[in-house]
């Protein structure tokens, strides 16, 4: 999970964010402006979207694309950053439930299988990631109420119960498609609300980022936990550190 060492460090960054923030939030939405087709590219690339950087830049900037790429990329990183935007701009008034889950799925899903768009898996339709299949449809209601529930634990730090959902949220996976990328702009959502940046899980680090889900899935729960909570714990530092500079009027190190 997160250490003494971990929250203390981001407090101490969180407060520094908090005493320069203040009247300059018009500074942080060019902010969010400028990273959107990196958080975009990075989330579609997780789950093995062809697109490059500049390619997810000009689909968002309705530029032309010098390659003839699959209609289905092109809604997938205009859908996500709009659902992007979405909780950017909502964040305070959409609630961590249901209705917010399938709401976030059908914007992101829309255009691409309106079939299965804001609702999830039914009857026969069951899902297997690698060698792990996900709970049958019958269980999906109950298991995510049950983790909605745990979510509202006021006695838990609030990084904790983020990083034990997401978790959790992977392992239900209720979602035909869109699982991965609905679970991580839910941990952003959360953050938002707890008036915490957002964060960009790199494609990079996507062998590290899967690891902890299969130590989470074989029941190594303690371990996926920590080995995940440390991937938060470096990209909240980063997204601290990144607005602080330009907060502050530094230059920022991309």
């Amino acid at each position: 999970m997160l250490s003494k060492l971990h929250h203390k460090k981001l407090n101490k960054l969180k407060n520094e964010f908090n005493s320069l923030k203040e009247g300059k939030e018009s500074l942080l939405r060019i902010l969010n402006e400028v990273e959107l087709p990196e958080a975009v590219y990075n989330s579609n690339a997780i789950e093995n979207s062809t697109l490059t950087i500049s390619e997810t830049e000009d689909i968002l900037l309705n530029m032309e694309i010098s390659r003839n790429i699959e209609l289905r990329e092109i809604f997938e990183a205009r859908n996500l950053a709009t659902v992007t935007e979405y909780i950017q701009k909502n964040r305070k008034r959409l609630r961590i439930n249901i209705e917010t889950i399938l709401l976030l799925h059908k914007m992101l899903i829309s255009n691409i299988n309106n079939d299965i768009a804001g609702r999830f898996r039914k009857k026969t339709e069951y899902v297997r990631v690698g060698n792990y299949l996900a709970p049958a449809p019958e269980e999906i209601n109950e298991m995510m109420n049950g983790l909605l529930e745990n979510f509202k634990d006021e006695d838990k730090d609030i990084l904790v119960k983020i990083i034990e959902f997401h978790l959790a949220f992977e392992k239900i996976h209720p979602f035909i498609d869109g699982n991965g990328r609905i679970g991580r702009v839910l941990i952003n959502l959360m953050l938002l609300k707890e008036g915490l940046p957002q964060i960009i899980i790199k494609n990079s680090e996507k062998q590290y980022y899967y690891a902890t889900f299969k130590l989470y899935d074989r029941n190594e729960k303690e371990k996926a936990l920590k080995d995940f909570g440390r991937i938060v714990f470096l990209q909240l530092s980063e997204s601290f550190h990144k607005r602080i500079a330009y907060l502050d009027g530094k230059k920022i190190k991309t």
